[in-house]
């Protein structure tokens, strides 16, 4: 019996006998690299366009790579793209109707005023994509997790194109899908998430929900002024009643009415009232650098994008 030698071995043999008799190497092809190497079923389709409508089609549209594909006022119909690359695609007025793009790519393409309904965006990555921002909420993943991903995804395409007001909108439901996945991680009874997060991996994500919950409550993690004014006001609130509890009159409504309106001043650092103890002025002080230091993270953020 003779003995079989891997493609691998061969490779060897091939080589070392190149080696002793002074000839050239030949590049080795990627299939025969490693016996675990395979090639895959992806075909490159280039410089097409498509000229008519397309409905039902569950195979021949999905694992592709699309390069320059085009089409104008085309309806696509229950057609699946899973997992293929659509690279400089242009799709004017198009319409796709419970299509599937699972695991699709698309980079640099132009959906100029093309329509999406009861899609599936499930892992779907988008770069440098001009799209309308109504895709955030019509068809959004309903899981938490691709949810959050998916308008993560969109939030950086419509950084890269300069689109200042889509990129609020993702970001409000980026946050939105984050704040319920937190809570989920720790609190649900689902599936997911009892396998995901099991007995004590819980702990830490209660600690992040809760997290995530402050900061959302003091400046709406760095997305909304009015909440950081709010939590301002609050804090006058505070420092008239302390103001009032320690040097006025607790039973006197006149008392808290004066102590809040010189409120600001103790708050700025202009005007001191009273001999405040050490702990509250350095409180207040640290209390309103870390106010600014909000406010200016919100203005450059908010400034930035435009």
């Amino acid at each position: 019996m003779t003995d079989q030698k891997s493609p691998a071995d061969a490779v060897v043999v091939a080589l070392e006998q190149s080696a002793r008799e002074d000839t050239p190497v030949i590049p080795v092809p990627a299939e025969v690299c490693h016996e675990a190497l395979k090639k895959g079923n992806r075909s490159v389709i280039t410089d097409y366009y498509v000229h008519e409508d397309v409905s039902s089609e569950r195979t021949e549209f999905a694992f592709k790579v699309y390069v320059r594909l085009n089409a104008k006022k085309i309806k696509f119909t229950n057609v699946s793209f899973q997992h293929s690359v659509f690279d400089g695609c242009y799709f004017n007025n198009c319409s796709f109707d419970s299509c599937d793009f699972t695991g699709c790519r698309f980079i640099g393409c132009n959906l100029h005023q093309s329509s999406f309904t009861g899609c599936k965006f499930d892992y779907a990555v988008f770069e440098r994509c001009q799209i309308d921002d109504d895709i955030l909420e019509r068809e959004a993943p309903r899981e938490e997790n691709l949810q959050m991903r998916f308008a993560r995804s969109l939030r950086m395409n419509f950084q890269q194109i300069g689109d200042a007001k889509a990129v609020n909108r993702a970001i409000s439901l980026e946050l939105d899908a984050t704040s319920s996945y937190l809570r989920k991680s720790w609190s649900s009874s689902e599936s997911y998430y009892r396998t995901k997060y099991k007995g004590w991996k819980k702990v830490p994500q209660f600690f992040k929900w809760l997290e995530f919950k402050v900061l959302d409550v003091i400046w709406g993690n760095g997305e909304d002024t009015l909440k950081l004014l709010r939590a301002i006001v609050a804090v006058h609130v505070g420092i008239a009643a302390y103001d009032t509890i320690a040097f006025g009159s607790p039973w006197d409504i006149r008392d808290y009415v004066a102590s809040f309106i010189a409120s600001p001043g103790v708050f700025f650092g202009i005007v001191s009232p009273h001999a405040y103890p050490v702990w509250f002025s350095s409180g207040v002080a640290a209390t309103r650098l870390l106010g600014f230091a909000f406010l200016t993270a919100i203005l450059v953020k908010r400034f930035g994008r435009r």
